[in-house]
């Protein structure tokens, strides 16, 4: 089957962790690609639910327009360092010129933790299981999804989500505390099982992002930080109390 491609487009690639792809290509760059991508990928792997954990860490993305100024096409790639790798694979399927910059994404730890997603891999193990899977997604035929996806994916790509029922938190800790592993872990397990709506965890280690701690006036760790919806809420010190983790995390007043 011929890959065609119109001039302008973006395109977006969503990698599993076991090397499987599904990606999209967009020529009026309106539609919300992330979220039908893990909608497609939950449906075709038969997954018990949307791999929303997966954005933005093992994405790429790459948007074509044309430069009104020099009426000249211009490229932009970005890639993920998880998924670095297969940028030969991306070149192929975007019809990329070998000589298009790719721009590495930083700050992947943060948006996709490590530790974070390994804890899903016993709910989601198809995702570690290679099975050679390319599949272009077409716009035309895909699924509507629920706000609850929305919100989710909206949330970890960076967008707009105020009227979203996703929660966007931040927990700081500190490598150099023996507990802070575990405090990850059991906030992890917390929100899994007890928030009922949907979440995107963003963890900051300030003993290696000092910076971090600064701008966000945090002085004690764990320090967990409600971003969105807003208004900001934090809760300071030990987050063993459930009750009070989750009626914070929940309160807009």
């Amino acid at each position: 089957m011929i890959n065609v491609l119109p001039q302008v487009f973006k395109g977006i690639a969503l990698f599993t962790p076991g090397g499987d792809l599904i990606y999209g290509i967009n020529s009026s760059k309106q539609t919300q690609w992330h979220a039908h991508l893990c909608h497609e990928l939950q449906k075709m792997l038969n997954l018990a639910d949307s791999p929303h954990f997966l954005v933005p860490g093992y994405t790429a993305t790459v948007e074509r327009w044309l430069d009104p100024a020099t009426h000249q096409l211009q490229t932009i790639a970005e890639v993920y360092p998880a998924v670095q790798q297969y940028i030969p694979l991306l070149q192929a399927l975007f019809k990329l010129d070998a000589k298009t910059e790719w721009q590495i994404a930083p700050w992947q730890e943060e948006h996709c933790h490590r530790a974070v997603i390994e804890t899903y891999k016993p709910h989601f193990p198809q995702l570690w299981q290679r099975q050679d899977l390319v599949i272009r997604l077409d716009p035309k035929q895909s699924t509507k999804l629920t706000s609850k996806d929305s919100g989710i994916l909206q949330d970890h790509i960076r967008t707009t989500v105020i009227k979203s029922e996703g929660y966007n938190l931040r927990l700081f800790i500190s490598s150099q505390n023996d507990s802070a592993e575990k405090t990850l872990s059991n906030l992890h397990q917390l929100l899994e099982e007890r928030l009922t709506n949907p979440y995107t965890l963003k963890v900051i280690d300030v003993a290696k992002n000092p910076e971090q701690a600064i701008i966000h006036r945090v002085i004690t760790t764990p320090t967990l930080i409600r971003v969105s919806p807003g208004p900001v809420k934090r809760i300071v010190g030990q987050l063993d109390d459930i009750s009070r983790v989750l009626q914070i995390i929940s309160s807009f007043h």
